[in-house]
């Protein structure tokens, strides 16, 4: 297969991204089914209101940091596009650093290619920037995050950690493995850590054994709470915890409980009876009328933090393809479920593809059609309910679970088909050439 030149790709992606946006703005202008998405005439209003000195929550179903609002002030004086502008900017960034991460870790020019292929021209992934959709932007965050790590420089990383935290609540599941993964066996004294490239591989078996081993072991997390304490988990701590609790501060400080209560308090305890993906969706729907107490609300959460916990001590090591495992099971448990929460875990598939035995034709092939019937078929579902007026809530909440099934499935084959390579390669411990020699 002949190579294709990444730049000539990148061009081609802005270029169709900036059609999709002067498309959307035709279709918005003589169809009845608009382009845009509804999300970005929320952030359009609310960022209206911030210009003329009003609170962006006075705009019903804003449920935003006031960021996002400030960003798309120019909506108001510049363009009605600026935003979409903005967020097709971030859609494209997230590609470049993809590309930049993936060649950071060693992976051949090509492969480094067609992976980042998966992100610029999946069209889960170009079109919510073009319709208005500011996930992109949370994106790009979390993979700079990343490529801060790899580049030994934990404090950038704490800041735009406390930051995108800020902005949007789920990244919260991140802290663990970051936290994890600033393990002094990975910091050689005055040193960068060596990142574990991806031609290493199998190749160090052995070692690969040894560090999957400590994160399975209990020993492991004893040694982890005896060495919580270091100036890189310490330091990324205090950094992103004060970025996180000032720019909160600040946004209480300006509009109050609203913000509290929208931004951050109504996606915690959020009992939303609209149809969506979830399975939790219907149960919800017949007993909205029961007044659900904080202990309830907060059950739900408990099968994914039992997930996350398993899958972060595993794989907390192999950091992008941790964050991969836990933003799908994430989504997939959670108890709402929008098609734009795709968007969070697409943005790290193209990171772990490199990884992967799983052939396309077979297995591969079988997971992404699995998924993507398992959706389709909950949408008919949904289509019927929603346009034609049928009776179809136990029809949807089947094909919720069969959904979840689909997800399921795509997380034990991704895991089965996965080679394990941690981020950073271990450094040789005073006892274990010892040890080994006593074995």
């Amino acid at each position: 297969m002949p190579a294709i030149s990444f730049e000539y790709l990148f061009l081609f992606s802005a270029l169709f991204r900036l059609f999709l946006i002067l498309y959307g703005e035709w279709q918005d202008a003589h169809m009845e089914v608009r382009y845009t998405d509804i999300d970005y005439f929320v952030f359009s209003d609310a960022a209206a209101l911030m210009a003329s000195g009003r609170s962006p929550y006075e705009r019903s179903t804003y449920r935003y940091s006031p960021l996002i609002a400030f960003l798309l002030m120019p909506n108001s004086f510049l363009h009605h596009s600026w935003g979409k502008f903005l967020f097709s900017t971030a859609d494209l960034l997230v590609g470049l650093l993809i590309h930049k991460i993936l060649k950071l870790r060693g992976v051949s020019k090509k492969l480094c290619t067609y992976s980042t292929m998966v992100w610029l021209f999946n069209p889960f992934t170009f079109t919510i920037g073009t319709r208005g959709n500011c996930e992109p932007i949370v994106c790009s965050i979390i993979l700079w995050i990343i490529l801060c790590l790899m580049n030994d420089n934990p404090l950038q990383a704490a800041f735009w950690y406390g930051l995108v935290v800020h902005m949007r609540i789920y990244p919260i599941i991140y802290a663990l493995p970051i936290i994890l993964l600033l393990d002094p066996l990975h910091f050689p004294p005055g040193e960068k850590p060596t990142l574990a490239t991806w031609g290493w591989r199998r190749s160090k078996s052995s070692s690969l054994d040894s560090i999957s081993s400590k994160i399975t072991d209990s020993q492991y997390i004893w040694n982890f709470f005896k060495r919580l304490f270091t100036w890189r988990r310490v330091m990324f701590g205090i950094i992103s915890g004060s970025t996180f609790f000032i720019l909160t501060g600040l946004s209480y400080y300006f509009y109050g409980w609203e913000f509290l209560h929208e931004a951050l308090l109504y996606h915690l305890t959020r009992t939303d009876p609209r149809h969506n993906f979830s399975i939790y969706f219907y149960h919800i729907y017949l007993h909205y009328e029961h007044k659900f107490s904080m202990l309830e609300k907060l059950v739900s959460f408990l099968p994914q933090l039992t997930v996350q916990l398993v899958l972060i001590f595993r794989f907390a090591y192999d950091l992008p393809f941790c964050f991969f495992l836990q933003t799908l099971a994430f989504v997939a448990f959670n108890k709402v479920i929008t098609a734009q929460y795709f968007v969070w875990f697409f943005c790290l598939l193209p990171l772990i593809l490199p990884w992967s035995n799983m052939k396309l034709k077979w297995k591969g092939l079988a997971c992404i059609l699995f998924w993507i019937g398992a959706q389709t078929h909950w949408l008919m579902w949904g289509y019927l309910l929603e346009f034609r007026g049928k009776n179809a809530f136990l029809q949807l909440w089947i094909a919720s679970l069969v959904f979840l099934a689909a997800n399921t499935v795509v997380i034990m084959n991704a895991i089965r088909s996965h080679v394990y390579c941690p981020l950073f390669r271990q450094l040789e411990q005073p006892n274990s050439s010892k040890r080994m020699k006593d074995e």
